[in-house]
């Protein structure tokens, strides 16, 4: 039997939560957590890299366990959830995504920056003809104005694109800047419209809601808020929430409630929280999974992460450019030194 569903959410932390564990995955934790979630009737499951098809790099964090393993493993453990990917352009290839959908992923999101929507059409191309459902993932959508947006939406729509997102990847918008950029898309656009948020502020939930009485019908959530930063908006939570509007997600909460509880939470080292360093990510409008590069980079420089992350948002640096965070903490380090000798 299908559910009636109003909002239909896809859950990420298999994906976004690949950020705060190092890219650890197993493929143990997978089935647990895939198969739970199938259980509680989650209709979207993303695995992969927290970067994407092909993220496990020096560059953006090594992976235990090959994702097209965990892909698989997650396909075998599901019966009606549908398992999702996410590919970059320049980071995941298009053999890599004919692989996955092999395996049996059945959709693929396909993410780009704001404003850089003219690299994906062959990505969308592709995954059409591979007969998956196909979204465009328009990341960073703080660093645009809204006209700009819809210019790029419009493109992911036309390479045929059946949804489109605005995506909070820093955690930076705040809900007016949700309800514009909603509102437009919801008027520019025939295809589905979708939502991504961040916690960075302790905003997703209230931007997720705003999104929502904007029209977006396909939402993202993370199990026990697991994922880059301060992680996303806490599926449990959200599904309770829609429950007490009467906007029905399908999702039995009772049993989405225990797998946070008793799955998900022993995976996390520490509980996800806003710390001083996922706060200046949305502060600073810096992209999520930065954050424990920022860190390491602190470590290695004597350099405080959040001067590192705020030089990186005045210089606008972006997904994909990783290598960046280094090369701001050692040109903080020798700034730093430079102003001891003076002293």
């Amino acid at each position: 039997m299908v559910a009636n569903r109003d909002v239909l959410i896809t859950e990420v932390a298999l994906r976004d939560g690949s950020h705060a564990i190092g890219h650890q995955f197993t493929v143990e934790q997978i089935v647990a957590v895939a198969k739970g979630l199938d259980e509680a009737n989650v209709p979207y499951i993303e695995v992969s890299h927290g970067d994407g098809l092909g993220g496990s790099s020096l560059q953006y964090g090594l992976s235990k366990t090959n994702e097209m393993e965990l892909i698989e493993a997650a396909v075998a453990s599901v019966k009606k959830a549908k398992i999702a990917v996410l590919l970059l352009p320049g980071i995941g290839t298009m053999p890599e995504l004919k692989e996955a959908a092999q395996l049996g992923a059945k959709m693929a999101r396909i993410a780009t920056h704001v404003t850089e929507a003219d690299v994906s059409p062959q990505h969308i191309s592709l995954a059409k003809e591979l007969g998956m459902e196909t979204v465009g993932f328009l990341m960073m959508s703080h660093m645009a104005p809204t006209a700009k947006l819809v210019e790029q939406a419009k493109l992911m729509e036309s390479y045929g694109a059946d949804t489109v997102y605005v995506v909070d990847s820093a955690g930076a918008l705040l809900p007016h800047e949700v309800k514009e950029r909603i509102r437009a898309l919801k008027d520019s656009l025939t295809v589905n419209v979708g939502f991504h948020a961040h916690n960075n502020l302790s905003l997703a939930m209230a931007n997720t809601l705003t999104a929502i009485d904007e029209g977006a019908t396909r939402i993202d959530g993370s199990i026990r808020c697991l994922g880059a930063g301060a992680g996303n908006t806490q599926t449990e939570v959200l599904v309770s929430v829609l429950d007490k509007l009467r906007i029905q997600t399908g999702i039995d909460i009772y049993k989405m409630m225990d797998i946070a509880e008793n799955i998900v939470a022993p995976i996390l080292e520490k509980p996800q929280e806003i710390t001083k360093d996922s706060l200046v990510l949305g502060y600073a409008g810096v992209y999520s999974s930065f954050l424990l590069h920022a860190q390491k980079a602190s470590e290695r420089f004597g350099i405080d992460s959040r001067d590192i992350l705020i030089e990186l948002g005045k210089r606008n640096v972006v997904g994909g450019q990783e290598d960046m965070i280094v090369d701001v903490a050692a040109e903080l380090s020798g700034k730093k030194t430079k102003d001891l000798n003076r002293v």
